[in-house]
């Protein structure tokens, strides 16, 4: 994974960061800042203590405003779009148990909050949008991959409403995050201190990618987005159980079994999507089906077999325990 976009991916633009105060807004903001030369950042979030603890991070940054708000109010997003050039939609409900007994404020905030943004950006003439996605959004099997789904349908199809010549909207789709909060590295960590680690099944998988990483892929797409594309990283796998070994291999394991809404692998890219995926080296581009959205994009790559699956028990690319401690290292250093 090495993704290098250029240093005027931001340069002398206004970027409002939806759900700013997240894992992803604060390395977001603290990498864009530092490299790329943003005329202004604005964070977008909800939660008032969190922005207030944000903003003493900065320390003050001049070129940093803080919009105290809700994706699932138009209006709001109305007033803080005005003047954006780049907006990246970071905001989200996700933690799947939590949305099971919520469904309704699921939709409110991961489908109506999608929606709102479209509105809002196309009103006020933004240039461009990039939505966070998921694994979980591919044949998803609870709520929270559901609303991820119809989140991606409507930014890829959103196009259709902006026009060839309006706002253009992306999705950037890719695995657990290491570091973030709600991941299964923070609670293993937790469950270190009592010697026994809780593990739902010896046979899962998942795919990986660090904070860092996901920042860098998201701009490196911002460079080359065109309108309707959804952007995959080549990143690595690693089974449930390297991944205790890596954090606490002198625990015991014991195994609770799959939980409801839990797969036993994940899956970036289905058979069915391959057909409108090409090869990009570092990533894979699922172009629109819809040549109104397209916007004029070139293929700029290879196309897959037409069985192509990209699955994290079936990666070419695996991490070991060895890996994921350096990279865990890595991360807490940046």
């Amino acid at each position: 994974m090495n993704y290098k976009p250029t240093k005027d991916s931001l340069r002398n633009q206004t970027i409002l960061v939806t759900g700013g105060t997240g894992s992803f807004g604060q390395r977001f903001t603290q990498m864009a800042l530092k490299t790329y030369s943003p005329k202004k950042l604005i964070i977008f979030s909800r939660d008032e203590l969190k922005q207030s603890e944000m903003a003493k991070k900065l320390q003050g940054d001049p070129r940093v405003r803080f919009f105290l708000g809700d994706v699932r109010d138009v209006d709001r997003l109305r007033m803080a779009f005005r003047d954006v050039d780049i907006v990246v939609h970071a905001a989200a409900l996700k933690q799947v148990p939590t949305l099971e007994y919520n469904p309704f404020e699921a939709v409110k905030t991961n489908v109506i909050g999608a929606q709102n943004i479209i509105l809002a950006a196309i009103d006020q003439k933004v240039k461009k949008v990039i939505a966070l996605s998921t694994d979980k959004a591919v044949n998803p099997v609870n709520l929270y991959g559901a609303t991820k789904l119809c989140a991606e349908r409507l930014f890829v199809d959103g196009n259709f409403y902006s026009g060839p010549k309006g706002t253009i909207f992306s999705v950037v789709r890719y695995g657990n995050v290491m570091g973030s909060r709600g991941s299964v590295i923070p609670f293993f960590l937790e469950k270190r201190k009592t010697g026994i680690l809780p593990v739902t099944d010896k046979r899962m998988t998942r795919f990986w990618i660090t904070l860092e990483q996901g920042v860098y892929f998201v701009l490196t797409c911002l460079d080359s987005m065109k309108g309707g594309e959804i952007f995959i990283p080549k990143i690595p796998s690693m089974g449930i159980l390297d991944l205790a070994k890596s954090l606490a291999p002198e625990c015991k394991l014991e195994v609770s079994g799959i939980r409801p809404g839990e797969k036993l692998n994940e899956v970036l890219i289905t058979e069915e999507e391959s057909r409108n995926t090409i090869d990009r080296g570092s990533m894979y581009v699922i172009q629109t089906v819809f040549s109104m959205t397209n916007n004029g994009q070139s293929p700029g790559g290879r196309t897959l077999p037409s069985d192509f699956r990209y699955s994290s028990e079936t990666n070419e690319d695996w991490l070991k325990p060895e890996d994921m401690k350096r990279l865990l290292v890595q991360e807490a250093a940046s």
